[in-house]
């Protein structure tokens, strides 16, 4: 053998050993520790278990923009499912890590960041699981990205989307709604939370209940404002509640002022506004009492869970006082049994005493429903998404719930079919809470 064999053959070997090495130090082989996902969306691995993590759960929430007082809860909720669980599901050691899908440019979730994250997660093949999102719009990216994941996709589980869409077809939604999330054919999405068929129709009686008459209702054009604002309008009509308009607004806007006193020549007593308060919210709340006045005076002003948060009231100030929120649930008071020891437990813990976020109670939900499912699993991502099918959830978190084909709560009660309206004052203050009638629901989504 020449001078220059022997070199090539050392070099060659050199290779291969270097490649096992790396191959059982990575995360794209099937045996080894986790590859963490890019440090520009996600934090480092956390693992405080035996050992070192065979899989990965990740949340994919926004952390900057208004909505971060909300998401910061749900993943510190997720972080103290873990350590109840000593980081294990089963047999499988779950390391995790908080991914961000928003921007600091655009102030909430972002597409291109939603998009990243998706193709990052179907990258890794030791992650199992998703618990997100917050926003549907966000969601509605990462969907059909991870369904097309290899070794069967990626069970992915919502404790805060309500996009009726997302799981279901109704005259509210696009032709090729849901089948476009799922191009696998196979339902790899679920969520624990009530869709906006549900907060549409809880909306409606509510209004119905306070003396509405003529409703207006605007939207942001984006999925979940437009959604929302749908299933508003469909259950007010069920209700004989007359649609005094139905338009679009501008986020990007100046002043809604102009806007307002169209809604003034209609005469509508009530306006609904369906989107996000990142969206320049507090200036369509200021500019509606400018021009409509109060709002428990003449002109009611209602809004979905999109601007359920202390910034709205922190950010619109006088001008929010009076307005009507609703969120999925109800509120942390009204928790009791294993949700309110969660709860308890998780303000001495996490918050120094300070109010819970009720997102932070279905963050908590979602994390022990993920780590159920992996744990009753083969270990592969389509036995986990089998397995989240499957759950029944008997007096936890929620309540009482199975999951339908869609991925949405079924057989169910408790918080996981409720939404509470509040009213605005110093802070939201709870004035209803509301499990909507099933023909009022129906109603809502278009059937």
């Amino acid at each position: 053998m020449s001078l220059k064999t022997k070199s090539l053959t050392l070099v060659g070997l050199l290779i291969a050993l270097v490649a096992l090495v790396a191959a059982g130090c990575g995360g794209s082989d099937s045996g080894g520790v986790p590859e963490a996902l890019p440090s520009s969306s996600c934090t480092a691995i956390e693992y405080e278990g035996d050992g070192d993590p065979d899989y990965l759960m990740v949340s994919d929430l926004p952390l900057q923009g208004a909505s971060r007082t909300q998401t910061v809860q749900i993943v510190d909720a997720i972080r103290s499912v873990l350590k109840q669980a000593s980081y294990k599901a089963g047999d499988y050691n779950i390391g995790f890590q908080s991914c961000d899908d928003a921007t600091a440019q655009a102030g909430k979730w972002d597409s291109g960041k939603c998009s990243q994250n998706a193709n990052a997660y179907a990258a890794n093949d030791k992650l199992v699981g998703v618990i997100g999102t917050f926003n549907s719009g966000c969601a509605a990216i990462i969907i059909p990205v991870v369904n097309q994941a290899p070794n069967g996709g990626i069970a992915m589980l919502s404790p805060a989307n309500t996009l009726v869409c997302l799981t279901q077809a109704s005259l509210a939604c696009d032709k090729t709604e849901p089948d476009k999330y799922y191009p696998s054919g196979t339902r790899n999405y679920a969520r624990v939370v009530p869709h906006d068929a549900y907060q549409g129709a809880s909306q409606a009686e509510f209004m119905k209940s306070v003396g509405v008459k003529k409703l207006f209702i605007l939207n942001d054009k984006e999925p979940y404002g437009l959604g929302v604002a749908t299933n508003v309008r469909n259950a007010a009509t069920s209700l004989v509640i007359e649609i005094a308009g139905f338009d679009a607004i501008d986020p990007k806007a100046s002043s809604y002022e102009a806007l307002f006193k169209k809604v003034q020549t209609t005469g509508a007593d009530a306006v609904f506004i369906g989107g996000l308060i990142d969206e320049n919210g507090a200036q369509l709340i200021k500019d509606k009492v400018a021009v409509l006045g109060p709002n428990d005076g003449a002109v009611k002003l209602f809004v979905p869970d999109g601007f359920f948060l202390q910034g709205t009231i922190d950010g619109a100030g006088p001008a929010s006082a009076g307005m009507y929120a609703s969120v999925a649930g109800q509120p942390i008071e009204k928790f009791t049994g294993e949700a309110k020891a969660f709860a308890d437990s998780f303000s001495k813990e996490f918050m120094n005493g300070a109010a819970i976020d009720p997102y932070a109670i279905y963050g908590a939900q979602a994390a022990q429903v993920m780590l159920n499912a992996i744990a009753a699993s083969d270990g592969s991502r389509s036995d986990i998404i089998t397995k989240l099918f499957a759950t029944s959830v008997k007096d936890g978190l929620l309540g009482t719930f199975e999951f339908n084909e869609n991925g949405d709560p079924a057989k169910a009660s408790g918080a996981v079919v409720a939404f509470t309206l509040a009213k605005a004052a110093d802070k939201f203050e709870t004035v209803a809470v509301i499990a909507p009638k099933p023909e009022t629901v129906l109603a809502a989504s278009g059937g």
